[in-house]
């Protein structure tokens, strides 16, 4: 059962493939080595790993990764109760019970993606610095060092990349509602 709507069968292109490709290849290429590399002064083993932990609560990839199932379950429920009822895909925007329940399923998608927008900036802000002052007083040395963050600029890069992703895909889903509503008006012809 693909998405009743064009916009919402793009988001489905777009979601599925151009932002986990991205994701998969071009995170892991980013993001995959960074505990490895994250280095302070002074270098020891202990200190990188608390200063790491400090920096990166959780890994970006952790982050995106989840958002992405947890963005995918309204959809994919609307899409389970539509097969379980077998529902025809022409009758999704023609029955008001079925379009209200796909737009709900749409709107879901957007407050989930702004929730998750929000937590971005908060976990990782709009710039990743060259050094992390990292406070090791909880390693009962009472000091602040410095640490070195591994390719600092394309991660920048790739943040924006993803802040990107999620403003396109809510500009999609308010855009599927739009199409919804005027489908259901009667300004477009159904499919």
């Amino acid at each position: 059962l693909r998405p009743p709507t064009v916009i919402g069968q793009f988001h489905t292109l777009f979601f599925g493939s151009v932002r986990m490709f991205f994701l998969g290849v071009l995170g892991f290429a980013v993001y995959g080595n960074e505990a490895l590399h994250f280095s302070c002064d002074p270098d020891k083993r202990e200190v990188n790993l608390f200063c790491y932990n400090q920096f990166r609560p959780i890994t970006p990839q952790v982050f995106w990764a989840l958002q992405l199932v947890i963005v995918l379950v309204p959809g994919a429920f609307f899409h389970l109760y539509a097969t379980c009822k077998s529902i025809k895909q022409e009758d999704i925007l023609l029955k008001s019970f079925y379009s209200g329940f796909y737009t709900f399923s749409v709107f879901l998608r957007i407050v989930l993606e702004t929730v998750a927008f929000w937590l971005q900036i908060q976990l990782f802000g709009f710039k990743v610095s060259a050094i992390y002052m990292c406070d090791v007083g909880a390693l009962e040395k009472k000091f602040v060092t410095r640490c070195m963050v591994p390719e600092h600029f394309e991660k920048t890069i790739f943040l924006i990349a993803m802040y990107t992703f999620t403003v396109i895909t809510v500009v999609l889903c308010v855009a599927e509602i739009f199409e919804i509503s005027c489908r259901r008006l009667g300004f477009l012809k159904n499919q």
